[in-house]
């Protein structure tokens, strides 16, 4: 009994350390240890943390060589009751000062985060989220003929849909969440514009194909079985008619899905073309996520520095700003520039150079551009320069513009 649950803390401790190394870094500690059995849990824990700086490397191990010793249940119990994911790191950085103490709706979505990073860690094997663990032949068997078959079982975990207002920490605690996520599981972290851009990339390779998009599902879900999508938003016809059939696929594939949106469910892709193709999405979307709303009333943006800024309202300031691009440039002369944005589109960039790039408003804004464009442009550039011309402004346009 000791050994089995001393096997159960060790499996607990090295997916939550993400694991990966030496299998015989344990024995090294195990001989320092010595024969002492009656360490105290506190000591236990201060020891393991303080003399074995990568912890996941002490506690990575193959079945196979758990068979010769056991680890103390004073350790395990230490490990029980310490806190580790999503969760600690929060309180981290409330502690620290790098995060604001006091959010309940805050609170209440990383508690939200941690316990589907507990299911997960229970459910690791099942989800097949390692993607770096050895299986048996068995396995590996099951594994080929799972894959040729049409579809697979959901995933035992459901994922999670959060949703609020602009600035209440929907992306930060997605990212937390994500960071602490074991570094050997299949997982991804992607804008939702990317995701749908790559899909459409994806789709014109497999053109011709009886069932591309299934295909595209399965090219997916075989990179990665946990997907974190940022900034859930339809507002593309042709995003919205194939989301539910691209879902279905990914769910059916085991597909675990955690995605941050201003908006909820319901509301997606509203007064969209064709939106009633669009709403078995929705149900779907439901049916494999826990929806969870961030009601907080505070835009964190608008906190600190985020408030401060300058604003050059004439034409007198065109030299003023055209000399910050040119000294965030150094040497390097600009030069109109043409960037590739996607599946070949080519879009004009009036001066670049050294990853800056300096546009007209209306250039940039007032032209058909998509998100394909930006992400492009963003891929391209780190700094990229936006000047208008406004003669006068009153305090409601100006907010208007900051908008």
């Amino acid at each position: 009994m000791l050994v089995r649950k001393s096997l159960r803390h060790v499996k607990y401790v090295h997916t939550l350390l993400y694991g990966g190394a030496k299998a015989g870094s344990i024995i090294g500690i195990m001989k320092t240890l010595g024969s002492d059995h009656t360490l105290q849990n506190n000591n236990a824990a201060s020891f393991i943390c303080h003399q074995v700086p990568d912890f996941r490397t002490f506690m990575y191990m193959r079945w196979s060589s758990l068979s010769t010793f056991a680890i103390s249940d004073s350790i395990g119990a230490s490990l029980d009751n310490g806190k580790a994911g999503p969760m600690a790191e929060y309180e981290r950085r409330i502690a620290s000062g790098e995060l604001l103490a006091g959010d309940t709706f805050q609170l209440d979505t990383i508690k939200m985060l941690q316990r589907l990073y507990e299911d997960l860690l229970e459910n690791e094997d099942s989800c097949q989220l390692d993607k770096c663990k050895d299986a048996d032949k068995q396995t590996r068997g099951m594994w080929l003929w799972s894959s040729l078959l049409p579809n697979r079982s959901y995933s035992k975990v459901k994922g999670l849909y959060l949703f609020g207002g602009v600035g209440t920490g929907k992306t930060m605690l997605m990212d937390l969440f994500y960071e602490k996520l074991p570094s050997n599981w299949r997982r991804k972290r992607i804008h939702f514009h990317d995701f749908m851009l790559n899909v459409h990339n994806r789709l014109q390779m497999h053109k011709g194909v009886t069932d591309p998009l299934g295909l595209v599902a399965k090219e997916i879900s075989d990179e990665s079985i946990l997907l974190c999508l940022d900034e859930f938003m339809v507002t593309d016809v042709a995003d919205a008619l194939i989301l539910n059939r691209l879902f279905r696929h990914l769910f059916n594939k085991g597909v675990v899905i955690v995605c941050t949106s201003n908006r909820a469910p319901d509301q997606l892709y509203e007064g969209g073309l064709q939106r009633n193709l669009f709403l078995p999405f929705i149900q779907t979307v439901k049916e494999r996520c826990l929806v969870h709303v961030i009601g907080s009333s505070t835009d964190y943006r608008k906190i600190g520095s985020a408030e401060q800024g300058f604003y050059f309202v004439g034409h007198k300031y065109n030299g003023y700003l055209k000399q910050k691009f040119l000294q965030l440039i150094g040497k390097d002369t600009p030069q109109p520039q043409i960037v590739e944005v996607v599946m070949g589109r080519k879009l004009e960039v009036p001066l670049g150079s050294d990853g800056c790039a300096f546009f007209p408003f209306e250039e940039l804004c007032d032209r058909p551009l998509g998100a394909a464009d930006y992400f492009g442009l963003f891929r391209e550039y780190r700094v990229i320069n936006i000047y208008f011309y406004i003669s006068s402004v009153t305090p409601f346009s100006m907010t208007n513009l900051i908008i």
